[in-house]
């Protein structure tokens, strides 16, 4: 049991022997067992010798016996590796193998546990934990045999070990109960083991290779822990005797009495351990001693003669033992939670001077106990008094002397007051217990003998000592046994002899207390005050409480004698009375719990004193300087500190008189306020106080600080009285002015800490001296927690809220010397907080809201009609203050009150600020409004919106809409397209539209009604209202979906609309309208300054929207027009087109390209069924010319890049380059971008599915179908093609400068984000041809970065446009380019090896020089990081990870099963590729879902897109689908992609698959693979390999193939000559993961070696396949051909066709002439660290 180097001999943590009894010890239970009963056993010794040694585990499992032996060596490593080696097999094997061990393990069980090693010892017991948890109940046969090792162990000098024995232990038997009845049952087994362990000596413990301080070391470490564990186990089992049977047994004639039990007490007495000792043992060593001390005075007869004798003997035991001993220890001894720590008790000697000491004075305290010992100690000193009481009364007479004694001695010579403390405390318990006696008993002795007489006799000194202590046993004899027993007691003992037995009268107790009891408490304010205090409220009796209160009041207000209230007290007075009365309260309290239950003193009505409320108000109407203790007075008579303290001993009627001061002191500090808005605001808050004096209130403090002491009353007033308030009542409305007063002046220090910036004169000063009051009132005001305002009544929150609301409407309109900006933010956290404190559901909210935003005389003035101004000349700076409800709006239902018109300004202001700090209409307030237009009923939020929008277009049309032309949007615009607009109006109305109509909160009724509105708008009389005319396109563009979806629902068939409605047909003449008014101008490149024909066409395209779609299809015509309608377009159309042809100059004018470029794509859009061969040919020139703009400008920023990056980049200029690099691809000009972006729209839908798939259905009308326009198409492609490879390039470029240049590059291109969504949407639409000669060219543009590049740098951009993303990804999984975009560079391989393959090099399998990925991904594929796996699962180089790996499945799909470079590839993968990517996958994957799901349960939402996908990719053989949809990245999205490639690597490459498989460890995450893969792969796997074996054409003459489908079995039948072998390869359900079964059913002229070797080859071949399972088959049968021609097999692997790599064996050693496969050699060469060859050993 030796220690470590350097450990200590014992440790710190070695369990007690009573700590540990105690947990053994079952609750509510004792056991009492002796110490015989038992008979000695013997120990279990060695195996018997002579015989064989084997013999003791014949019938144990051979391989727990093979440990079980190894624990006999001597060496500690081998037993500690066998008792791993056990616990591994203890955890495996079942019961019935393990219980055959038991014996032998238990003789190894008890050498093992004094082992000299610690960690051995360790092992030892969690062995046994092992076992005992395994076998159970089979234990108990053997449980005497190890429960004296097992109990032993249990105390250990170790920690670990005894924690480890004690696990075990408590393994078997988990409750307490349990443990005891072991402990029972096994006690004569333990105390067997203890005695011979305490028998051994350091000789017997070992042999003699021992060393002897090892032994020494051992020996005295076995001796301690045996005497530790049998202290414990006799403390567990053995109880406190009874000492009352073995003095009834002893003889009276043997002892002599008083010597005798004199010596007994002592000595019990010192044995009592009371420091140390538990509770239990305490109450019953004091039972005990109690019983027996009774048992000896009751006794006293047995063992004395005669009644002197009697009477002396129990004379001398009470005084000696009960006064001196017992009593002397209580009075004397200190308390452990003193600071005094002296001696922990007396000696046997110091007690035994005691008995004879006649020194009275108990000066000096030298014991230190615990308190729950003097408890008991008293408990057992008043149960003897009490018995002795009933035996013979006059044996009290010994303790009574000694106890007056003792309290008059300690009364008069204590000068330590925590000494003086204690004592008071120790008698003040003993006279408690005594009245507790006595009213269970019913006697009156304990007052009659004991306290009476010691209260008579030192109530003098009492009186005259002014000690606290002293009067608090006053108090206590008051409180325990009543005030007229007391005074009784207290007059009695002072009345001369002939007065002693008349009864104490009324008058006299009143007499007493009054003219003794008063005057003492009432006297000074010293040390003893709180105590006298206490005592005289004890002194109150219920029957003359009256009388006796009003005499208290009366002489504490220093009115014993006159008849009117001073106007003030003196501060002494006010003290005492300030304390008293908070006594009082808790009096109160106690009798409202039922504490002390009474009628008079237990009614609060009963304690209010004219007196005292005369007193209250006037100290509340004094005034500065107050008093120290005036504020604490009001707030001890008013009460409400906390919410449970709201006892006030005034009426209500002086509550509300107190209350009434304090808001005046309040009003007074306000209106001296040196801020306007704070002066007016306080006047606002009582109007009723102010109209006698207002002026006055206040003005006397404003130059004196008085005003600030009597701010600060207030303040401590408040603070201590706050719940109060609660208790005014409503009708006085003070409450809500008070605290309006507060939240006033805490503002007002809010806005002094933004402005104060330093005293610089006398006004900056008082400031400074206001804003130090104002924190401590800011502190008091944020202290009011939340329960406070939720309890106050309704009533008084909405009078508050009325005040608060009315504050700061005053201040935001009067505030002048602050910055407006800040002035609001302040005030809307003041808002904030007035919802916070009073609102407790959301109409409160709304209510206080409504108030704040109410109408009046000031606010708000822009709501009133204002008509003097025209329309069209406001000012550039017009707000929405210039304007109001015009003619025309729409008309708002009945309804509509001013609380909408409120509501609908503040919400326009709101909508036309657009921006704020912390947040925006977008972000927050158009789903606010939203929100709430959905929740409210129909007719308010109709008004409402109908507001909103009345004001918005209001505010727009008199802005007329500047620059409005340039937001016509040919699809519904975006949030981030509305915030171009600039005009704050329009922008606010086309935002509040887009919102409504998107949300379905308004619909096709009211964008009828709207578009009315509007069209009645457009004409002023005959003429055309400008402003209306400029704004109308952009909000026809919001109204014209909405409009249209009644007639594209009602026309699902293809052709003209039916006009189906008045409204509809309404719809169609206004716009038919519109395109004749179009028409009558001229084309637009005569356009003229000053005409609106530019107006009148954008309205015109805004009538004919087209709806975005996700990913790469067409945009969506949104209208069904009618015959006319399209007419009319083509009418225009071609007027534009012949105008161009005939002009002879081209109006080259932004505006005029612009409207022409948007008019083209509505017309090819809605009108290509009627294009003739020269309307084509006018649409494809024109997107060329557009395009190549576009072009030309992106290579010359590709050329930039490159040449800026590959002539000047170097590590000291980096931050210049960057700064360069960002200029470079700034778009200055957005225009060429822009009329790009209508090019690619009108070449998407001239290709997209109306102008491909209808074409046909119109007997191939579209001539772009044809022959002469494919070319000029193709030309178009090659040019977006372009687009697309340039701005990869500039980012390829960029990124191999820095990380930060690429950025600049990605993040350009979302300034113009959907036209690169149209770019990256004819991308994916290319043709391949045209895809050919784009990577070509750009190969020959000779930039630094190829296209591969610049494909990879768009695909794993930081910041890209999703749809670039996957259009890098179409192009680089295209068939002519995955290959470049997978292997760094095209090498020649041949497909078997070459002749000089004698010259030894890494053969074809070393991935380092056969294959080389192209950097971008091998970092992603080889070297992946291992905190991948701690990355956020949406984090982008996840996702990149994703997507290289989907790449490399699509090559490896991509390539024939048999071809050399899938092999090297697939090897590749097998060698160097991380199988992280596995785990990864599986982290999107919740398979905790799929484990937990319930049999007829839906699939949850991560496992169905998984399971779909994985099924999906097996079927289809494809990625492109997952990755398609995977963007933008989310949750669902990301585990899509991860079952299909899970699904793909299934396919692809089983066997890597399976190895990541078998490596896992997590038994729960390995069954959810498996049954995922059994339940949505496995079948198409199996279904497919089954299929393919029966397509592929391997069966000839010498080989037969049969496929079962049912059985998922494949039977391969070889015959050659007379030899025939059939192999059965089997599948498993969850195939690939688990490998085939390969099985010989049948053999003819086979030897079995050979037999069994080519079953092993098939395993082998199908198990190492990555591919299909028929390719396989086929290596398979032609390595038997190769064979039967006489083809030597590979020596190492005993197969010709290598398992991998399927080469032939050609590498032949010179020597033995035996050939190899160059790989096998190339591993044996390296894992075996030789170049020898592996038969002969000759060197290769």
């Amino acid at each position: 049991m030796g220690k470590q180097k350097g450990d200590g001999a014992r440790s710190k943590a070695r369990p007690s022997s009573s700590s540990l009894a105690a947990s053994l010890l079952p609750s509510g239970s004792t056991a009492a067992v002796g110490f015989g009963g038992y008979v000695g056993g013997s120990r279990l010794d060695a195996p018997p010798s002579g015989g064989d040694d084997s013999r003791p585990y014949l019938e144990v499992d051979s391989d727990l016996a093979l440990h079980l032996k190894r624990l006999a060596r001597k060496d500690p490593t081998t037993k500690l590796k066998a008792l791993a080696s056990l616990s591994t097999l203890l955890k495996e094997k079942s019961t019935k193998d393990i219980i055959p061990a038991i014996p032998q393990w238990g003789f190894e069980y008890k050498r093992l546990v004094v082992d000299y090693n610690r960690d051995v010892r360790r092992a030892t017991h969690d062995t046994m934990n092992n076992l005992v948890t395994t076998v159970g109940r089979d234990l108990a046969p053997q449980l005497k045999s190890l429960m004296g090792p097992w109990w032993f162990s249990q105390f250990d000098p170790v920690s670990e070990v005894s924690q480890a024995a004690k696990r075990s232990f408590q393994a078997v038997f988990s409750a307490p109960e349990k443990r005891l009845d072991a402990l029972i049952l096994c006690t004569a087994e333990i105390f067997v083991y203890l005695e011979e362990n305490l028998r051994l000596t350091p000789q017997s413990m070992s042999d003699k290779g021992t060393a002897l301080d090892e032994l020494q070391e051992m020996h005295q470490q076995v001796i301690s822990s045996s005497l530790l564990a049998l202290a414990t186990l006799l403390d567990v089992l053995v109880s406190y005797p009874s000492l009352i049977l073995f003095l009834q047994t002893v003889p009276s004639k043997a002892v002599v009495a008083e010597t005798f039990f004199l010596e007994f007490f002592k000595n019990l007495w010192a044995g009592r351990n009371p420091s140390h000792s538990l509770d239990a043992d305490r109450v019953a060593f004091f039972r005990a001693f109690q019983e027996c001390f009774l048992w000896a005075l009751h006794n006293a007869s047995r063992f004395c003669n005669g009644v002197d004798s009697i009477s002396a003997f129990r004379a001398t035991l009470v005084k000696s033992v009960l006064v001196k001993l017992l009593w002397q220890d209580y009075i004397s001894s200190s308390s452990s939670r003193k600071k005094e720590k002296t001696s922990l008790g007396l000696s046997a000697d110091s007690c035994e001077s005691d008995l004879t000491s006649n020194k009275k004075t108990v000066e000096t305290l030298n014991m230190t106990y615990p308190m729950s010992y003097f408890n008991e100690l008293a408990n057992c000193i008043v149960a003897v008094l009490s018995g002795i009481h009933l035996l013979e009364h006059d044996l009290l007479s010994v303790f009574t002397a000694e106890f007056q004694e003792n309290c008059q001695g300690f009364f008069q010579h204590a000068s330590n007051l925590e000494k003086e403390s204690e004592f008071a405390e120790r008698v003040t318990q003993f006279i408690s217990l005594l009245g507790e006696r006595s009213m269970q008993n019913g006697g009156g002795w304990p007052l009659a003998s004991l306290v009476g007489p010691m209260l008579a006799n030192t109530f003098a000194v009492m009186r005259s000592h002014d000690s606290p202590s002293c009067v608090k046993i006053l108090a206590e004899s008051v409180s325990v046994f009543g005030p007229h027993n007391i005074i009784h007691e207290l007059h009695v003992h002072n009345m001369s002899p002939h007065e002693g037995d008349t009864a104490l009268e009324e008058e006299t107790f009143l007499q007493m207390f009054k003219g003794t009891f008063v005057p003492w408490c009432l006297s000074g304010n010293s040390c003893s005050l709180s105590a006298r205090l206490d005592l005289l409220l004890a002194l109150l009796d219920d029957e003359y409480f009256f009388e006796q209160w009003d005499s208290v009041i009366r002489y504490a207000t220093n009115l014993e004698y006159s008849g009117s209230a001073p106007c003030s007290l003196d501060s002494d007075r006010i003290t005492i009375l300030a304390m008293l009365l908070e006594k009082a309260r808790n009096e109160i309290t106690k009798a409202k719990v039922g504490i002390s239950i009474c009628t008079n003193m237990g009614n609060i009505d009963h304690w209010h004193h004219e007196l005292l409320e005369s007193t209250v108000v006037a100290v509340a109407r004094s005034s500065p300087p107050f008093g120290a203790s005036s504020s604490q007075f009001l707030c001890t008579v008013v009460g409400g500190s906390t919410k449970s303290n709201q006892i006030s001993l005034v009426s209500r009627n002086t509550l509300v008189l107190i209350f009434e001061e304090v808001f005046k002191k309040l009003l007074s500090f306000i209106l001296a306020s040196s801020f306007t808005w704070v002066r007016d605001a306080g006047s606002l808050l009582t109007p009723n106080l102010l109209t006698a004096g207002a002026n006055t209130i206040g003005s006397e403090f404003e130059s004196s600080v008085s005003m600030f002491e009597m701010a600060q009353f207030v303040l401590e007033v408040l603070d201590g009285s706050l719940y109060s308030l609660k208790t005014l009542g409503e009708e006085s409305g003070l409450t809500p002015a008070i605290l309006a007063a507060i939240f006033l002046i805490d503002w007002e220090f809010l806005e002094l800490t933004m402005i104060y910036d330093g005293p610089d004169d006398k006004s900056k000063e008082i400031l400074k001296a206001r804003l130090g009051f104002g924190e401590s009132f800011h502190a008091f005001r944020c202290k009011i927690g939340n329960q406070f305002w939720k309890t106050l009544s309704l009533h008084n929150r909405k009078a508050l809220g009325q005040k608060l609301i009315q504050c700061m409407r005053s201040a935001i309109f009067n505030e002048e010397e602050m910055d407006t900006e800040k002035f609001t933010s302040l005030c809307c956290l003041w808002m904030l907080e007035i919802l916070d404190c009073l609102s407790q559901d959301p109409f409160e909210e709304q209510d206080l809201l409504d108030q704040l935003l109410c109408q009046g005389e000031r606010w708000p003035l822009w709501i009133a009609p204002d008509f003097s101004r025209p329309e069209g000349t406001v000012a550039n700076d017009f707000s929405i203050q210039d304007f109001g409800h015009r003619k025309n709006a729409l008309p708002l239902s009945e309804e509509a009150t001013n609380e909408n018109l409120t509501r609908s300004w503040l919400a326009a202001e709101i909508l036309c600020s657009w921006k704020w700090p912390g947040g925006s209409v977008v972000a927050s307030f158009l789903s606010s409004l939203s929100a709430y237009a959905k929740s409210k009923n129909f007719s308010s939020q109709e008004s409402l919106l109908d507001s909103i929008f009345n004001i918005l277009l209001d505010g727009t049309l008199v802005q007329g809409g500047y620059a409005a032309q340039n937001f016509v949007y040919l699809c519904p615009a975006s949030s981030d397209e509305v915030e171009d607009i600039e005009e704050p109006f329009l922008r606010a109305l086309v935002a509040f539209l887009l919102t409504l109509f998107n949300d379905n909160i308004w619909g096709y009724k009211k964008a009828m009604e709207l578009f009315a509105l509007l069209v009645n708008k457009l004409y002023v009389g005959e003429a055309t209202n400008a402003n209306c005319l400029r704004i109308l396109p952009v909000i026809v563009n919001v109204l014209i979906l909405p409009l249209s979806q009644r007639s594209i629902k009602s026309n699902n068939s293809s052709g003209d609309a039916q006009h189906d409605s008045s409204g509809e047909n309404h719809i169609h003449d206004v716009i038919e309208g519109w395109l004749r008014k179009a028409l009558s101008f001229p084309p637009l490149i005569t356009r003229q300054t000053g005409e609106d024909m530019e107006d009148w066409m954008q309205l015109v395209i805004s009538c004919y929207p087209f709806s975005v779609v996700e990913g790469i299809q067409t945009p969506k015509l949104e209208r069904r027009i009618s015959l006319v309608e399209r007419k009319l377009l083509l009418e225009l159309f071609r007027k534009q087109r012949h105008g161009v042809g005939t002009s002879a100059v081209i109006n080259q004018l932004p505006v005029v390209q612009m409207l022409l470029s948007k008019l083209l794509v509505v017309s090819v859009g809605y009108c290509w069924k009627e294009f003739d061969e020269e309307d084509w040919e006018f649409v494809l020139s024109q997107i060329r010319r557009w395009l190549q703009t576009v072009i030309v400008m992106m290579e010359e920023i590709a050329e930039n890049v490159n040449d800026t990056i590959t002539s000047s980049f170097t590590s000291d200029n980096l931050d210049a380059l960057v700064d360069n690099l960002g200029k470079i691809v700034f778009v200055s000009d957005p225009f060429p971008m822009d009329i790009a972006k209508n090019a690619l729209l009108s070449f998407s839908l001239s290709c997209g599915s109306f102008g491909r798939q209808q074409a046909e259905d119109a007997d191939n009308l579209n001539p772009v179908r044809t022959e002469r326009w494919d070319p000029i198409k193709n030309r178009i492609l090659e040019g977006i093609l372009r687009l697309f490879f340039c701005t990869g390039i500039a980012e390829a470029i960029a990124s191999s400068c820095c990380h930060e240049a690429a950025f600049i590059v990605s993040v350009s291109r979302f300034e113009h984000s959907y036209f690169w969504e149209l770019v990256a949407s004819s991308v994916v639409n290319s043709t391949t041809d045209a895809i050919d000669r784009a990577v070509k060219s750009v190969e020959f543009w000779g930039l630094s970065k190829g296209p591969i590049s610049s494909l990879y740098a768009i695909l794993f951009s930081a910041k890209s446009v999703p749809l670039l993303q996957f259009a890098a990804y179409f192009i680089l999984s295209n068939e002519l380019v995955l290959h470049l975009a997978i292997v760094e560079e095209d090498k020649s391989y041949l497909d078997g090896v070459s002749n000089n393959e004698e010259v030894l090099s890494p053969p074809d399998m070393s991935t380092e020089t056969d294959i080389q990925l192209r950097a971008e991904i091998s970092c992603m594929i080889e070297k992946l990081p291992i905190n991948v796996l701690d990355m956020d699962l949406l984090a982008d180089q996840r996702v990149h990870v994703f997507l290289a790996w989907s790449l490399l499945l699509s090559h490896l799909g991509s390539l024939p099963s048999s071809s050399p470079m899938r092999e090297r590839l697939v090897q590749y993968v097998q060698d160097s590729a991380s199988s992280i990517i596995l785990d990864c996958l599986f982290q999107h994957i919740p398979l905790e879902q799929w484990i937990l799901k319930k049999k007829d349960e839906e699939l949850p939402a991560g496992i169905a897109e998984a399971a779909a996908s994985a099924t999906r990719s097996i079927r289809t053989g494809s990625l492109l689908f997952s990755v398609q949809s995977l963007w933008p990245v989310e949750p669902l999205k990301i585990t899509s992609i991860a079952g299909a490639m899970f699904g793909r690597m299934l396919h692809i490459l089983p066997a890597y698959v399976r190895q990541w498989s078998n490596d896992l460890r997590d038994r729960s995450t390995l069954s959810g693979i498996e049954s995922f893969t059994r339940a949505w792969c496995s079948p198409h796997l199996i279904a497919g390999e089954l299929s393919q074996i029966k397509k592929d054409e391997i069966a000839d003459e010498n080989f037969t193939i049969a496929v079962s489908k049912s059985a998922n079995e494949v039977v391969a039948t070889y015959t050659k000559d007379e030899t025939a072998m059939n192999l059965v390869i089997r599948l498993p359900s969850s195939y690939p993961l688990w490998p085939v079964d390969v099985d010989c059913t049948r053999s003819l002229g086979i030897s079995e070696a050979k037999q069994r070797k080519w079953s092993m080859s098939m395993t082998s071949f199908v198990r190492n396949q990555n591919g299909a399972l028929a390719e396989a088959i086929r290596i398979w049968k032609h390595n038997f051909d190769k064979e039967f021609e006489g083809v030597e097999e590979c020596p190492i692997c005993y197969s010709v066709i290598h398992t991998v790599n399927h080469a032939l064996p050609r590498l032949a050693c010179k020597t033995c002439k035996h050939k190899f496969h160059s790989a096998c050699l190339y591993k044996w060469f390296s894992t075996s660290h030789k170049s020898t060859c592996p038969l002969c050993q000759s060197p290769f």
